[in-house]
C-alpha cells in the first residue's frame, strides 16, 4: 500500500513538472506574440511616415504644376 502511495505521489510530481513546462512554453509563446504585435506596430508607423511623406511629396508637385502655369 505505501509503495502505491509512493508511485501515485511520483505519478503526481511527474504530472506537475509537465504542467510547468507547459506553462513555460506557454509563456513564451505569449512573448513572441507581444514580439510580433510591436513589429507590426512599428511597420504601421512605418507605413503612416511614408504616407505622409508622399502626401507632402504631392503638395509639392502640385504647387510647382500651379505656379508653372502663371510663369
Amino acid at each position: 500500500m505505501h509503495q502505491h502511495a509512493l508511485a501515485l505521489q511520483g505519478d503526481a510530481l511527474t504530472m506537475h513538472q509537465h504542467a510547468l513546462a507547459l506553462q513555460g512554453d506557454a509563456l513564451t509563446m505569449h512573448q513572441h506574440a507581444l514580439a510580433l504585435q510591436g513589429d507590426a506596430l512599428t511597420m504601421h508607423q512605418h507605413a503612416l511616415a511614408l504616407q505622409g511623406i508622399a502626401k507632402f511629396n504631392l503638395l509639392g508637385i502640385n504647387e510647382m504644376l500651379y505656379l508653372g502655369k502663371w510663369i
